[in-house]
């Protein structure tokens, strides 16, 4: 299961740094199907501290500084990390959080691009699986 989470995260930062290349609006919507419950799931995408379990970008910078304010999950839960020039710096915030079926995210990139974004996890229950469908959308800043 923590291997899905970890390339559904790789996908979800090659899109958004092959955005970042693009014009000014995008919208992309990539998913994968994992099998394990949506309860199961869930919490590791609507807790920032458990990302470390499973996103590449940890991987890609040991060094890298992260602070968390707000709540610990769920809404106003914020993730904010600044790493090397593969990682570069930003800020996460859950905007919205419906337990085991979406987490709605704000996302700034401040290095080394300027974009302010929106991502999502869906997750869709289908048998003994969970379809986990990540849309993301946002504009370039200058």
């Amino acid at each position: 299961m923590l291997v899905a989470l970890i390339v559904i995260l790789l996908l979800v930062a090659v899109v958004l740094i092959l955005a970042a290349m693009r014009p000014d609006q995008f919208r992309i919507e990539r998913s994968a199907t994992i099998r394990a419950p949506a309860e199961r799931i869930f919490p590791f995408i609507d807790d920032f501290h458990r990302w470390q379990a499973w996103s590449p970008y940890e991987k890609k910078d040991p060094a890298m500084q992260r602070t968390f304010d707000g709540p610990p999950s769920g809404v106003g839960a914020i993730y904010a990390w600044n790493g090397n020039k593969d990682i570069g710096s930003g800020r996460m915030e859950i905007g919205q959080s419906t337990p085991s079926s979406r987490v709605f995210l704000k996302l700034e990139f401040f290095t080394p691009f300027k974009a302010s974004n929106t991502a999502e996890f869906v997750l869709t229950p289908e048998g003994d699986a969970t379809r986990v469908s990540w849309p993301c959308k946002g504009a370039r800043r200058s």
